[in-house]
């Protein structure tokens, strides 16, 4: 089977972190991050991360054909909005493809008002003022045309606020304010079979302009104007468009965005990965969606990443309220242990277990995870039998890592540190 090396520009994004969390198990992908010499969270999900300049520099194109042929990457995943137009505008000389739509669908949708323009006898769009004197009801709403999330995005009451707002942003739309509730209607196409899938999601909680609460909704609605918008636009893979209800509750088109979503998760969590099918589609290989039937909902919050210059060659670990906790495997810390098996690091258990240890691994079915059982009376000192050259010491006892640190000079952690340990890149 083909390993496609695909190279995630920028990684660090919420729409590249969804990338890397949707290909990062795939058998047949290999990936590889790549964005601007700015602090970034890339580098702690990517295990291959390289800085380019960013695409405003004469030299990034230069440069990312570069990594490209250094990488030997097939394929670019555009992960933020004005990079996909790029991209799109310099196929001809990026030496590797782009997964995205064609150049016309991504300038189309990057402007606001040249989207209303082009859908304006299709489906509702909000009503845009030309000018401060035409606007016939407030509130009002001011956005950037080019723009994303919820940046630079005003709620405007009155006349006096507009003047002000209007002052500080010469680039933005005028808009009527959609006071209803938020869709966004995740979609894929194939470029010979059109519009595959479809499926709604409200928005029901957002922070700067990311859904962090979604839910599935149903409406035949969204399949209407899914297929409205697909057939005055060409894509290839991944899509979606968002809706908002105004005063009277009608949907109205707010954007459409030919490229992955943060939150497309939601659906990724039901079966469509988007990301996957993009590339696919790409390649022309044969698309069949298979979506579970049940309910599910997403909620995101921040995560926590860490780098580290620990170097270890065995992990010493204890058994009773470490390894099990409250009568349950702790996941978490296996977690970490297979991934010290990955690494071929040595795993020796160390414990006072009141019990015959082995027959109580047995039950828990962790029986084959250790190199070696080390199983001690109650009176003795774990540091007694360890051997500090590459060691780590894992122990819920305050005392048994004092005496490690003080007697061996070697680095210990308790079950709150764990995610420390963990490497996530992929």
């Amino acid at each position: 089977m083909k390993i496609f090396n695909v190279l995630v520009f920028p990684g660090a994004t919420e729409i590249g972190l969804e990338i890397q969390r949707a290909l990062c198990h795939c058998k047949d992908i290999r990936l590889f991050s790549a964005g601007s010499d700015v602090s970034n969270h890339a580098p702690y999900v990517f295990a291959r991360h390289f800085v380019i300049p960013s695409i405003h520099d004469s030299l990034w194109i230069e440069r990312l054909n570069r990594v490209i042929a250094e990488q030997q990457i097939d394929y670019i995943f555009p992960a933020y909005d004005d990079v996909l137009v790029a991209l799109a505008q310099n196929v001809a000389v990026v030496h590797a493809k782009i997964i995205a739509s064609p150049l016309e669908t991504c300038l189309i949708t990057r402007s606001k008002s040249q989207t209303y323009q082009h859908f304006a006898d299709s489906i509702p769009v909000p009503a845009q003022y030309s000018d401060i004197e035409s606007i016939d009801q407030y509130p009002v709403f001011l956005k950037p045309d080019r723009g994303q999330g919820s940046a630079h995005t005003h709620i405007v009451y009155n006349k006096r606020q507009l003047l002000c707002a209007f002052s500080r942003e010469r680039e933005h739309i005028l808009l009527e304010y959609l006071p209803g509730e938020e869709y966004t209607i995740d979609c894929f196409s194939d470029r010979e079979r059109g519009l595959l899938f479809c499926g709604g999601r409200q928005r029901a909680r957002t922070k700067s302009g990311i859904s962090m609460h979604s839910r599935p909704i149903a409406d035949p609605a969204f399949q209407e104007y899914a297929e409205i918008i697909s057939d005055k636009l060409t894509f290839y893979g991944a899509w979606f468009f968002q809706l908002k209800e105004d005063r009277q509750g009608m949907y109205k088109l707010l954007e459409i965005a030919p490229r992955i979503a943060g939150t497309m998760a939601l659906h990724r969590g039901l079966g469509v990965n988007f990301a996957l099918l993009s590339l696919y589609e790409q390649e022309r290989i044969p698309i069949t969606i298979l979506r579970n039937d049940m309910y599910l909902e997403i909620d995101r919050s921040l995560v926590n990443r860490y780098r580290h210059d620990l170097k270890y060659s065995t992990v010493y670990v204890d058994f009773d309220d470490t390894l099990i906790v409250n009568g349950q495997v702790n996941s978490e810390l296996i977690q970490f242990l297979y991934q010290c098996i990955n690494a071929h690091i040595r795993i020796i258990l160390i414990t006072k277990h009141a019990e015959h240890i082995h027959t109580t691994l047995q039950r828990y079915r962790l029986s084959g995870i250790f190199d070696e059982v080390i199983h001690l009376p109650r009176t003795d000192h774990k540091s007694d039998y360890i051997d500090p050259s590459g060691a780590i010491l894992i122990d819920d006892s305050f005392s048994e890592r004092k005496a490690a640190e003080a007697k061996l000079g070697i680095l210990t952690f308790d079950c709150s540190m764990l995610e420390v340990l963990l490497d996530h890149r992929k």
